[in-house]
């Protein structure tokens, strides 16, 4: 893998040891990844962020080079797994904070917990299970969320067959296929034990963070701006992501990212890099 400017770390926090990189000097932007990614899909955006800012991009919980706890991926457990490494272990009470895929709902944790910390809130390509709306899964047009939710099968199903399952996802979601070097570094960290099981768990976990969201959202807002991104292909969320930000939400600006998919930091990381700073300000 090419050095890309950062610095990587581990932080135990207990019952998770984190993975996470470091870049740049300033203000913190935290970066938060999804699946079946790790922080590395970052990678376009941290050197032109780190001329700016602080950036952090761990490894979720399960995921990347992070350890795989048996239980705990409820959007707000990992939330506050982030909160730990970044208030606790770094020592930062302030920071802007990115969330792409599950990221997404992992950052709405966070905020939602840490209003005063979370300065300003950026949510791509994913809507927050609980927002209101009928279904993060589209009415089942997005058919590996019940796939992963059933217990075993997809393990036993995809175990050794990595490349074909993850390798339709790198190809087809977006409005470019991921490159090869890519996908192999992402093949690296998903083919490691445990790391099948943890990424199905934050979809089996979709229960309980739809409770957790719509209890939090039936009496609070986010205070703090939001920016919310859509990819406008196929399988992009286009402005879905607006209008699940804005039932969650009082400061609510965004809107789509065009001739891209659902991987935005690799398919458009220049008009992305664009839209995060001006709304960093």
């Amino acid at each position: 893998m090419e050095h890309l400017g950062v610095t990587h770390h581990h932080a135990d926090l207990g019952d998770v040891r984190l993975h996470y990189v470091t870049a740049g000097q300033g203000f913190p932007v935290v970066l938060l990844h999804g699946w079946p990614q790790s922080w590395y899909e970052w990678r376009h955006l941290i050197p032109d962020l780190a001329k700016s800012y602080r950036v952090i991009a761990p490894d979720l919980r399960g995921l990347g080079d992070s350890s795989r706890p048996a239980n705990g991926y409820d959007k707000k457990t990992i939330g506050n797994d982030v909160w730990r490494l970044v208030h606790d272990a770094l020592g930062i009470s302030e920071f802007y904070l990115v969330g792409h895929d599950w990221g997404g709902p992992t950052a709405y944790a966070v905020a939602a917990a840490h209003p005063d910390a979370v300065r300003k809130l950026a949510i791509l390509d994913v809507t927050i299970p609980g927002d209101g709306s009928p279904n993060i899964s589209q009415g089942g047009r997005r058919w590996h969320h019940a796939f992963h939710q059933t217990l075993d099968l997809p393990e036993a199903l995809i175990a050794g067959r990595e490349e074909i399952y993850f390798g339709w996802f790198y190809q087809n979601y977006g409005a470019r296929p991921l490159d090869p070097a890519e996908i192999a570094e992402y093949l690296r960290v998903y083919r490691q034990p445990g790391a099948l099981r943890a990424g199905f768990a934050y979809y089996r976990a979709i229960p309980q963070d739809i409770a957790d969201n719509a209890a939090i959202a039936a009496t609070f807002k986010l205070p703090m701006p939001v920016l919310a991104l859509g990819g406008d292909s196929a399988w992009g969320r286009r402005m879905e992501v607006v209008e699940s930000l804005r039932r969650l939400a009082v400061n609510v600006e965004g809107g789509v990212i065009e001739n891209c998919g659902h991987w935005m930091p690799e398919e458009q990381p220049a008009a992305l890099l664009q839209r995060l700073l001006a709304f960093f300000g």
